[in-house]
């Protein structure tokens, strides 16, 4: 193979291999050199919030808004989180959040594998019927069921208890995460179940002992959701909580703010801690969450 040279010479093909013929690079490199500055860029751009939180947590006191700013902070105090924790039952408010949380997130679990198994592997009559009433409720506002939900609470005398904030999802969970459970039971091959009824496993075993062991990446996917979202909740501690003993991470840091207002140091200690335990929890569970979310999106029988 031969080529030009500058001078309007034939080049040989060592003559091209040396630096001064070198070829340019393809478009694709190019392409995917601009594909991995915008993925940079962006995470720097989302990530960027929860380092000035640290920065903001760690600064001396009075130097939160010095200008122009310290992008690292001298000197870093790491004695803003323990006197932050200390000020207010912080403690108190994590293993309140750690208790509603966990509780339910696993009746949530447990009851939609239960109803997405019954979507997905049984037949029974009107099934898609009640699939689409069960769908349909994604579009009921909490707000619309927000009052008569209060008022059931209050005669049972379960208001400032947890209670209301777990019960509800051992009935039912999500529609949403009967939907996820649904899609990915219909992944498996039906030939599971045929195997397991010849044995003499009726549906509780099938789902317990045969599809549920296959369901690693549905099942933690849904957990990471649903423990985030307890976790995070808001306006439900908010209607149901009053008593400082029965107060979560998020009505704790709303009544630090109120009382520590000016202390941003500390508030953002604070909230640094409500949010690390959610970062390691996606941290860990990332790898089934990506193939869970990918797999439930998948056509079946």
């Amino acid at each position: 193979m031969t080529s030009v040279t500058s001078e309007g010479q034939l080049a040989t093909p060592v003559e091209l291999a040396e630096p001064g013929h070198q070829r340019r690079p393809p478009r694709a490199l190019w392409k995917r050199l601009l594909l991995y500055l915008t993925l940079v860029l962006v995470a720097v751009v989302m990530l960027f919030p929860g380092y000035w939180m640290w920065v903001t947590a760690v600064t001396q006191e009075g130097k939160e808004f010095a200008f122009p700013p310290a992008f690292w902070p001298d000197p870093i105090v790491w004695e803003n989180f323990p006197a932050a924790l200390t000020a207010y039952p912080f403690d108190l408010f994590f293993k309140n959040s750690l208790f509603i949380a966990v509780l339910a997130t696993l009746g949530a679990l447990i009851t939609e594998a239960m109803a997405g198994y019954a979507f997905a592997r049984i037949r029974f009559p009107g099934r898609d019927l009640w699939f689409a009433v069960a769908l349909a409720t994604l579009m009921l506002p909490f707000v619309v069921t927000m009052v008569p939900r209060f008022i059931i609470f209050r005669e049972l005398h379960l208001i400032d208890t947890p209670w209301p904030l777990i019960v509800p999802f051992w009935f039912g969970g999500s529609a949403f995460g009967i939907f996820l459970f649904r899609q990915y039971f219909r992944t498996l091959p039906y030939d599971l179940d045929e195997a397991a009824k010849l044995d003499g496993a009726g549906h509780p075993r099938i789902l317990w002992s045969v599809i549920l062991p296959q369901s690693t990446a549905i099942f933690v996917t849904l957990a990471i959701l649903h423990f985030v979202f307890f976790w995070n909740d808001f306006l439900g501690p908010l209607i149901y909580l009053q008593t400082t003993e029965n107060k979560t991470m998020s009505l704790g840091l709303i009544a630090f703010k109120g009382q520590y207002e000016q202390d941003w140091n500390f508030m953002m200690a604070a909230a640094l801690t409500m949010v690390l335990p959610i970062v390691v929890i996606v941290l860990l569970g990332q790898r089934y969450f990506r193939r869970g979310m990918g797999l439930t999106g998948m056509g079946g029988r």
